[in-house]
């Protein structure tokens, strides 16, 4: 059974940085898309971030860009969080094995449990 673990998260004040990691239990996830969605409390789900096989290949949601990095190592895949505000408080979860490398919630498969990022004002 693929599990994807996400490590990272935590309480931090606006402007700080924050990296999320994520390893996936199978290494033939190097083969495949990796990302990261986000669900702030009653809100619905959002894309964040992916990245391809290959890390060639990347896209951001529009609010993160020019703030957050996205890379992987081969069946790892990492989320560097610079200068996080109040609105990127949310459960930032993992996603894996996606046919494309999509900004779509129903094209990933695979779905960690989440990782709290808080940031206070």
């Amino acid at each position: 059974q693929v599990h994807l673990v996400e490590s990272g998260g935590g309480l931090v004040q606006a402007g700080a940085s924050l990296r999320l990691s994520c390893v996936a239990s199978e290494r033939t996830f190097s083969n495949y898309p990796m990302g990261w969605f986000r669900q702030a409390p009653g809100k619905e789900r959002e894309f964040v971030s992916a990245i391809n096989w290959s890390g060639d290949t990347v896209y951001y949601e529009d609010s993160v860009k020019g703030r957050f990095t996205i890379s992987r190592d081969k069946n790892t895949v990492y989320l560097q969080m610079n200068s996080l505000k109040p609105e990127d408080t949310a459960v930032y979860y993992c996603v894996a094995d996606g046919f494309n490398t999509g900004t779509l919630a129903s094209e990933y498969t695979y779905w960690g449990q989440g990782t709290q990022v808080t940031v206070s004002s």
